[in-house]
């Protein structure tokens, strides 16, 4: 998504008495954008099942939007069977076929192929670490960054240097659709940086 943010004009937006990143409101009638934002994005991801999803989900985006994936999770959680990866990495050719006949995912053969394979890697990485999160706690500093109080959109990256070392550790082990920008929007949405926006409710100084 942060290609989305960096074209984003106003730094933040009101509604419902409450100042969020303008990204969330640019439709005023996508409550399920605004509930991403205020209850996901940014917000600690512990459990694996979750950041296997997310960083599946960031890679099915790319060349769409954020937005148009939001709106296919449900769908995309089904074909996925939860996104339990050690299900998801048993996938066959059945599954495949199964997905791409899937009208409610997005059809594409090689976004679906780099998730079932990205399951296989996923399991060698928490056979290794223990937990997903921990490989990434190795890789990511901790705390999360913040933005500074005078920031803008401007101020948010598309990658970073550490997107670039966790991009290239996970291809290393065999990820595919991981390149830095991917990489950069799955570290905002597990929460590994926090690029909420001053002025936004989320914001933490």
């Amino acid at each position: 998504m942060a290609s989305e943010y960096a074209a984003t004009v106003l730094c933040f937006a009101v509604m419902d008495d409450a100042a969020r990143c303008a990204w969330a409101t640019s439709d005023p009638g996508d409550a399920r954008m605004r509930a991403y934002h205020d209850d996901e994005w940014g917000v600690p991801v512990g459990d694996d099942v979750e950041l296997f999803e997310r960083l599946v989900l960031e890679g099915f985006q790319a060349g769409l939007s954020w937005r148009t994936i939001l709106h296919k999770r449900d769908a995309f959680r089904a074909a996925f069977r939860g996104f339990d990866p050690a299900l998801v990495a048993d996938f066959d050719d059945a599954d495949l076929a199964r997905l791409m006949a899937d009208a409610g995912i997005v059809r594409n053969q090689s976004k679906i192929d780099a998730a079932i394979s990205n399951a296989g890697a996923f399991q060698a990485i928490v056979s290794e670490f223990g937990t997903f999160g921990a490989y990434l706690g190795a890789i990511v500093p901790s705390p999360a960054t913040r933005l500074g109080p005078a920031a803008t959109t401007a101020d948010i990256p598309a990658t970073t240097a550490v997107s670039d070392v966790l991009s290239r550790d996970l291809r290393r082990r065999r990820f595919r659709f991981v390149g830095s920008t991917i990489v950069y929007a799955f570290m905002q949405s597990v929460g590994l940086v926090d690029d909420h926006l001053p002025g936004c409710f989320r914001y933490e100084p």
